[in-house]
């Protein structure tokens, strides 16, 4: 998968609607965060809690630039629940965690502005 971070890149092709809907992005916290210093590229692992209908993930995300493990437990993410896991290194990443590049490259996390309940899925 190639992800476009160039912010004056033109929209990507046209999807159906029910195509989105095949994405299952929804709101969780994040309980644990430890460092990953065998991971090629800076990142934490994560245990995020989705509530009871996803439960307890785990991911592997390049977030090192703007989050401290500290500053992450307790904060509220979004990601993708329904990708393939991904085997990184040692680690089994089970969803994909969303943000954004800055200026230079690093992710800023994708939040709500007001409480939702973990599990809640992005409509």
């Amino acid at each position: 998968m190639h992800l476009v971070h160039d912010p004056a890149a033109p929209a990507s092709e046209t999807i159906a609607f029910d195509d989105f809907l095949k994405v299952d992005i929804r709101l969780g916290t994040i309980v644990e965060a430890e460092a990953f210093p065998e991971a090629r590229n800076p990142a934490y692992k994560l245990r995020i809690d989705f509530g009871e209908g996803v439960g307890l993930k785990r991911s592997a995300a390049q977030i090192t630039g703007h989050y401290t493990l500290e500053a992450l437990v307790g904060s509220r993410v979004m990601a993708v629940v329904n990708f393939m896991p991904r085997q990184i290194g040692p680690v089994r990443s089970e969803v994909l965690v969303l943000g954004f590049p800055d200026q230079a490259g690093e992710i800023v996390l994708v939040r709500p502005d007001r409480d939702a309940p973990d599990g809640a899925r992005l409509a």
